[in-house]
């Protein structure tokens, strides 16, 4: 019976062997990191994004009343977001059965300080003038 000793072949790595490990290290790595910048920049995009729609929020809630509302421009800024306001009769009121009130089309833009922006148009029924 031979027995091969494992004394006469030395144990360990070789250099290459080494070598392909720390590459296969690096690209998971870097990978991983990729994945991650993804998920910053994502994250700050939903942060803009919310802090936009709570600034129109808040300028929407500011809207006059229905019977003060009047047609025209406005602008102004909230928390560093620049808005502007148009509200005009709604195209369709021509096709709208006659009613005590008249539809206003309000068309919001708003903009981050960072340059994001967002338009958000919504309808509001007023009561029609006294005639």
């Amino acid at each position: 019976m031979s027995h091969k000793s494992c004394s006469d072949g030395e144990k360990g790595f070789t250099l290459i062997e080494a070598l392909v490990a720390l590459a296969i290290i690096a690209a998971v790595l870097s990978s991983i990191g990729a994945v991650i910048g993804t998920t910053v920049r994502g994250t700050r995009s939903i942060d803009q994004r919310l802090a936009l729609s709570g600034a129109a929020k808040t300028v929407l809630a500011a809207l006059p009343a229905r019977n003060a509302l009047k047609p025209g421009r406005q602008s102004g800024e909230v928390a560093g977001h620049r808005w502007r306001l148009d509200v005009a009769p709604l195209n369709a009121a021509a096709d709208v059965a006659p009613g005590r009130f008249v539809p206003l089309a309000v068309n919001m833009r708003i903009q981050a300080p960072g340059g994001p922006a967002i338009q958000v148009t919504t309808v509001r029924l007023v009561p029609k003038p006294a005639e």
